[in-house]
Formats: C-alpha cells, sequence, structure tokens
C-alpha cells in the first residue's frame, strides 16, 4: 500500500473549514439574506482598510449586482457561509443588498406554464 499521493496532500492544505472562515459563527448578523438578495460593492468600499481573502472577493464579484447563490458558487463556500460573509460586509458598509421584487401568481403560473411546455 502507498500513502497518501502529493495531489491528496496539497489539496488537504488548500481546504479550510467553513467555520475558521466565518469566525465559528453559523448565523448571519443580518437574517434577511436570501438565494435570490441582489447584492452590489459600494464606492465606498475601496478605500477601506484591506479584508480577509474571502471577503475580498465577494466585494470584487459584486462591482455588479450579484446574488447570494451566485457569490456562493463562486466563492466556493457552502450559502450558510456565504450569507455570513455577505452579512459581515453589509454591516460593515461594503455592501448594499436588496430584495428582487416578489413575483406575482400570474407570473408563477406563466413560468411554469412554459417550463411544462419543454
Amino acid at each position: 500500500m502507498s500513502g497518501p499521493s502529493e495531489a491528496e496532500d496539497t489539496a488537504d492544505a488548500q481546504f479550510v473549514r467553513p467555520f475558521i472562515i466565518t469566525g465559528g459563527r453559523a448565523l448571519p448578523a443580518q437574517a434577511d439574506l436570501r438565494l435570490e438578495t441582489l447584492v452590489v460593492a459600494l464606492d465606498a468600499a475601496e478605500g477601506a482598510a484591506p479584508l480577509a481573502l474571502e471577503h475580498q472577493r465577494i466585494v470584487t464579484l459584486c462591482q455588479e449586482p450579484t446574488n447570494v447563490a451566485q457569490i456562493a458558487e463562486a466563492v466556493g463556500v457552502p450559502l450558510g457561509v456565504a450569507k455570513v460573509l455577505v452579512a459581515d460586509l453589509v454591516v460593515g458598509g461594503r455592501l448594499s443588498c436588496s430584495q428582487p421584487a416578489e413575483l406575482s401568481l400570474h407570473t408563477l403560473e406563466r413560468i411554469r406554464d412554459h417550463v411544462r411546455a419543454l
């Protein structure tokens, strides 16, 4: 039998547990973040103090409106971790978030009908 490969060692060395990234927190400072919440970087964020790697990646991603689910996928963290990180940046004045308008029942029915037609 052989030991772990060099690729496995490298992957283990690069993996950071989610609770380390969030400082052990599981709940975001802002409870109203949803998958579809749109997040955009504020202009004041550019000249502020340096950020941790994940926070900096999120601010860079959010130069254009991006939803929380896209942020989680792009940063490579679970959705709960992305919510904590985004909430930290919103509370810190680096990001602004807004909820998209709710879809009407009529619109949802039209979407359903079009999906069924596929």
